[in-house]
């Protein structure tokens, strides 16, 4: 699958942690491992996706969790773009987008832990 997705110009993990300054745009695919949204959040969703790479921590506020509904709730794979949120060794991609790749597991399974 990295072949595909880097022909698409979509980051690994790795690559978007080692090369990514606070502010800049990044694009990136993981697995959803977990989905929370907390009631205090109001509306916001974190999400933790994960490639071959590591884990990524993804913030999509409550516009986008509108407008990207059936992705952010129900894709297993998915892309993320948005803009690098950097604070010292914390870092967050704050989603502009989020688009369901799910399709390129084929047959593979895999579960979200998600709370609500």
């Amino acid at each position: 699958m990295r072949k595909q997705l880097g022909a698409k110009r979509i980051a690994s993990t790795k690559e978007w942690l080692d090369n990514t300054t606070d502010g800049r745009f990044a694009r990136i695919a993981g697995l959803v491992k977990v989905r929370q949204r907390p009631g205090s959040a109001k509306g916001v969703i974190f999400m933790t996706t994960e490639d071959e790479t590591g884990l990524a921590n993804i913030v999509i506020w409550q516009n986008v969790v509108e407008r990207c509904r059936k992705a952010v709730i129900g894709a297993k794979l998915v892309v993320i773009s948005g803009t690098t949120q950097r604070e010292g060794q914390v870092v967050h991609l704050i989603a502009k987008s989020v688009e369901d790749y799910t399709w390129m597991l084929g047959d593979l399974t895999t579960h979200s832990r998600d709370f609500h």
